[in-house]
């Protein structure tokens, strides 16, 4: 009987040798360490190709006023905006500032919710990038009451 760790190391495996032999996009496997090291918005933008980041209406950022409890932030992003090739979630005063990264095509509605630890009340920010590099951003401040980072 094969196990799900056998099965998962034959997937790896196989994965391994197309992506030796080109087989596999170079950007399969790819992660954007620059920007999960990224201390602020403009520089989270600039490691996806955005310009500096200006606030527009059209992107939206829906997260609570107050989180009791930091561990589990509640947040979702959208946009109205033509073009667009990411969306981006950000906590100002979290060590690590980008909590996640969508990538948008024209076969993708916009629209994503994720949940995000928040050590402390911090300005949270959904960030938008178009084709033509720029960064448009929402932003809200979340209290927090219970320190999710290690608090």
């Amino acid at each position: 009987m094969q196990t799900r760790r056998d099965t998962l190391q034959q997937s790896m495996a196989v994965a391994g040798l197309l992506a030796a032999a080109g087989l596999l996009p170079r950007d399969a496997f790819a992660f954007n360490k620059t920007a999960f090291e990224a201390k602020s918005i403009a520089d989270a933008a600039k490691a996806f190709g955005g310009s500096a980041p200006a606030e527009s209406k059209d992107v939206t950022l829906t997260a609570p006023d107050i989180a009791e409890n930091g561990a589990v932030v509640p947040m979702a992003v959208a946009s109205t905006l033509p073009n667009l090739k990411h969306l981006l979630v950000l906590v100002e005063k979290n060590p690590n500032a980008l909590v996640a990264m969508f990538n948008v095509s024209d076969a993708v509605e916009p629209s994503f919710s994720t949940r995000a630890k928040m050590g402390q009340t911090s300005d949270v920010y959904a960030v938008a990038i178009t084709n033509d590099g720029k960064a448009l951003y929402a932003k809200k401040e979340v209290k927090v009451t219970l320190g999710g980072c290690g608090g």
